[in-house]
């Protein structure tokens, strides 16, 4: 199965993706599902998870969130309940931890991203191995061959901030059973594998782009 676990929607302040679009992305481009991880919010997880029952659809939704710790982002999937930002990456595995979650470092090696910079002593599942968004395959070649060495499960995502991208990398998994808990079982136990390609630059320029706008939006907003 094709999983995509690390998918932003319009609820992260730096993208404009719609839920309606991230599921039609993901379904035309073969995912069997894929996770919803907002920055410091579930609230895009839990209206994926609601449309997708609306509209039927056979996909896979993950809740999620991706946490910005003192120290770097840490993604937790499988939670519905929102974790505080600016704790420390300890204590910010620690509340996934006691919320069930599956803890996976996203980019840890990609400064420009609030990459961790470490794997040692941190109680994860995985490591985001093949992130789209990485320009050059320095911080991603990094990450595998930490991963390995400390022999943590290697996965891929998108990071994708608009909804054509979605699925431009993903992760395979090995389950026996097409539900939630079992994709974090596989995750948990190491049957994955990093699939996929690059975002073209161009994407990923533009995407930094509308985040920067959406911050000074939010700004001026403010000051208001």
């Amino acid at each position: 199965m094709r999983f995509d676990l690390h998918v932003h929607s319009c609820y992260s302040k730096d993208s404009n993706a719609s839920i309606d679009d991230i599921i039609e992305s993901a379904s035309r481009n073969g995912l069997d599902g894929f996770a919803i991880c907002d920055h410091d919010t579930i609230e895009g997880s839990v209206a994926c998870i609601k449309r997708a029952k609306e509209i039927s659809s056979s996909l896979i939704i993950i809740p999620g969130q991706e946490v910005s710790s003192s120290g770097g982002h840490i993604l937790v999937l499988g939670i519905c309940d929102k974790i505080e930002s600016g704790l420390s990456p300890q204590e910010t595995i620690k509340k996934a931890r006691q919320l069930g979650g599956v803890v996976i470092i996203p980019h840890p090696f990609k400064v420009t991203s609030h990459g961790i910079g470490y794997l040692e002593g941190l109680d994860v599942d995985g490591v985001e191995v093949l992130n789209s968004r990485c320009v050059t395959d320095g911080p991603n070649n990094k990450a595998e061959k930490a991963a390995h060495e400390m022999g943590f499960s290697m996965v891929g995502g998108s990071d994708s901030h608009e909804a054509q991208m979605v699925g431009r990398s993903y992760t395979e998994l090995t389950v026996s059973v097409k539900n939630i808990d079992e994709v974090l079982d596989a995750i948990r136990n190491g049957h994955t594998r990093p699939r996929g390609c690059k975002t073209p630059v161009y994407f990923v320029l533009r995407q930094m782009l509308i985040g920067h706008i959406n911050k000074l939006s939010k700004k001026l907003k403010g000051k208001v």
